[in-house]
């Protein structure tokens, strides 16, 4: 008798949103329609992801490194995430999403920086999806920083340095206290991480698909989760 198997939808997907570039190329477009494009389907995969039962969404939406694109596009990539903080805020509390902004915000405009303090703040009782979107983010920064403080709480006596475990140091980090991704998902072709959630993808699945960011949906989100099911995660095991 064959074994029953029972399917499984990770509580964790983590998502590299690429070829918004590529996909209005295609079609004659300014670079930054396919942004918008981009963050239209954003919007679409959170409601998808909660839909097929995933807990937990975090996307990478600007990357530390992102801010050596020309500055005409960089000015519009900023331009759409002021306005999609802005509208997240009525559209967390209608569709119950916790969104919470990882990344060094320091950096980005203070109107920006408080439009996201206030969309943290608003949303922090929801209990639907917890939805992470990396801003000026990157993994490497992110654990310097965490070593920074982690460092400067030692000096400060209010932690030994015996005390100090992987749990323990991944406190400090932006994702603290959100379970690691169970399935990372990168589109339009490319096969690396790109200084992506490098701590918390150690033991992650990994699917990459040539499907365009803009033209990722449910369907495709779908055989990412059925890849996903047909990996054995042995966490170092046998």
């Amino acid at each position: 008798m064959a074994k029953e198997t029972t399917y499984r939808v990770p509580e964790h997907v983590a998502i590299i949103m690429d070829g918004n570039g590529r996909w209005a190329k295609k079609r004659f477009l300014p670079r930054n329609a396919g942004h918008v494009q981009g963050s239209r389907v954003a919007e679409q995969i959170c409601e998808d992801a909660w839909n097929l039962g995933i807990k937990y969404l975090t996307i990478y939406a600007f990357s530390t490194e992102n801010w050596v694109r020309p500055e005409d596009e960089v000015k519009a990539l900023m331009n759409l995430l002021r306005k999609y903080m802005k509208d997240s805020i009525e559209r967390s509390s209608k569709n119950n999403m916790r969104v919470r902004v990882i990344g060094d915000i320091s950096r980005l405009d203070e109107d920006l920086q408080e439009s996201i303090q206030t969309l943290e703040a608003v949303s922090a009782e929801n209990t639907g999806l917890c939805f992470q979107v990396a801003i000026n983010y990157g993994g490497r920064d992110e654990i310097v920083r965490a070593a920074r403080q982690l460092a400067m709480d030692a000096a400060d006596g209010r932690i030994k340095p015996e005390e100090i475990t992987e749990e323990r140091f991944y406190t400090y980090f932006d994702t603290g206290g959100i379970p690691y991704p169970d399935l990372m998902i990168r589109t339009s072709g490319e096969c690396r991480t790109s200084n992506f959630l490098p701590w918390q993808l150690a033991y992650s699945e990994f699917y990459f698909t040539d499907v365009l960011w803009p033209d990722f949906n449910k369907k495709e989100l779908q055989k990412a989760i059925d890849y996903y099911n047909n990996r054995e995660r042995r966490f170092g095991g046998v």
